[in-house]
């Protein structure tokens, strides 16, 4: 079992993160000084120190080397908070493995010290089956944007709050709503996710709220609903902006009497579940249309957390490529170690409409074409490494390619810069598929109803 110091100076910090740490496997001893933690390693082994930038009697940049002298092969993480970044880097130039920002998102301290231990066991010729094979299946990212998301998480998850979680496709949503449910007091509650787009309007309500036999033709038995099913826990409402209006009316009033009635039923059944709904068009915007029932926005709209596109997470692209690399080197069994210069400069340069999704299948279509141990712009498709800026636009505030409005001015607006990708990539892949629908809506990833609002959104005739 690996070994782990902990030096912070906060105890109820380091019981949090120390009773975290044990559950994933690892032995763990605290210090609440450098210099306690310096006697912990002359009079014992670790095989990593995690430790707090700024501690009351050293900081960060002149413990690192002392702890090299004790432990010269252990690797050193550091936790650091937004304004010590450019200082953290310069200790990883004199040979700290990583640092990571407060206030700390378990799954990426994890994944950080899993690799270490893995760097470290490659060094040393051992194995490590324990830092090897877990992987985590999510990262929050260590941008402004992501310690925002992260904070919202750790303020609302607690409550009994419906939240509405806002963000273009492929942005992450659902795993913003795991999370929630997984801090709540739910979280050994069933967690129940649904793809409203995929609910027909025949479909919708016996799906949600169950029926009972004899209902309608092919209802042989009585059959539970998803609220039902995910009683005392937390049921996730994806895209439900496409949730059919008459639907609308009955998740109304599941949210504000706690009761549900099957289709065909003259009873009610009491649920206590909680809601959290996502969507990646405006709601706001549909109320307004008289598309969505404008109580039933107010009555899901409790807490709203707005999940940005990767374009906006300044300095989140590399993380989740190296992330999504790992994950693909243990699905299809191979070591690839990395990105070379160029093929990292292209994932910087790419404005990545199809945001964390579109990423990740690159990143895992890359490891699947490396001939080497690393990933070469060889192995990207050719609309990413062919892709450049518009001729003369200046950057936008987040280095995307701004493109002219319609005075002939620089248009810096980011919603309408994606729109007008969003609509070529839709128009490009008809195109593709010869006007197919239902294909283009399986490759772009979005079920057949977002695609029809799409068309008529963006006023496409297919």
């Amino acid at each position: 079992m690996p070994k782990i110091l902990l030096i912070d100076d906060d105890p109820a910090f380091c019981m949090m993160l120390k009773a975290f740490l044990q559950r994933q496997q690892y032995e763990v001893e605290t210090a609440f000084t450098a210099n306690d933690g310096l006697r912990l390693l002359k009079s014992s082994s670790f095989n990593l120190v995690l430790t707090d930038f700024r501690l009351p009697d050293k900081d960060g940049l002149e413990l690192l080397p002392q702890i090299k002298v004790l432990a010269e092969d252990v690797p050193v993480i550091l936790m650091t908070h937004y304004a010590d970044i450019r200082t953290a880097v310069r200790a990883i130039k004199m040979g700290a493995f990583e640092y990571i920002t407060k206030p700390i998102n378990p799954d990426e301290t994890l994944l950080v010290i899993q690799n270490a231990l893995h760097k470290k066991a490659e060094a040393s010729t051992e194995t490590a089956p324990e830092t090897v094979n877990t992987i985590p299946k999510f990262i929050m990212g260590r941008s402004r944007e992501a310690a925002q998301i992260e904070e919202f998480i750790s303020l609302v998850a607690p409550t009994y709050l419906s939240v509405i979680i806002e963000g273009e496709s492929g942005t992450g949503k659902e795993y913003v709503a795991r999370m929630i449910h997984e801090r709540s007091k739910r979280q050994h509650m069933p967690f129940i996710a649904i793809d409203c787009g995929a609910l027909s309007k025949e479909l919708a309500g016996s799906e949600l709220f169950g029926y009972l036999k004899g209902a309608f033709t092919g209802a042989m038995k009585d059959t539970q609903g998803q609220f039902e099913a995910a009683e005392g826990g937390t049921i996730f409402l994806d895209e439900i902006g496409n949730l059919p209006y008459e639907v609308q009316v009955k998740l109304l009033r599941a949210l504000q009497e706690r009761k549900v009635r099957k289709i065909g039923s003259t009873t009610d059944t009491d649920v206590d579940v909680r809601v959290l709904a996502a969507t990646n068009e405006d709601l706001q915007q549909a109320v307004a249309n008289g598309q969505f029932r404008e109580d039933l926005y107010h009555r899901l709209n409790e807490f709203k957390i707005n999940v940005p596109p990767l374009r906006e997470r300044d300095g989140d692209v590399l993380m989740f490529a190296n992330h999504f690399m790992q994950q693909a080197n243990q699905e299809m069994d191979r070591s690839i170690e990395g990105f070379d210069e160029e093929a990292e400069e292209i994932l910087l340069n790419y404005t990545w409409p199809g945001n964390l999704r579109e990423l990740k299948n690159v990143v895992k279509r890359g490891v699947l074409l490396a001939k080497g141990n690393v990933v070469t712009p060889q192995e990207f498709p050719a609309e990413i490494v062919t892709y450049t800026p518009a001729f003369g636009a200046p950057a936008s505030a987040n280095g995307a390619p701004a493109t002219y409005g319609s005075n002939g001015s620089y248009d810096t607006d980011l919603k309408s810069i994606n729109e007008r990708n969003e609509k070529e990539m839709i128009l490009q892949m008809l195109e593709r598929v010869k006007y197919n629908k239902s294909k283009a809506a399986r490759l772009l990833n979005i079920d057949r109803k977002t695609l029809y609002n799409k068309l008529k959104l963006y006023d496409i005739e297919a």
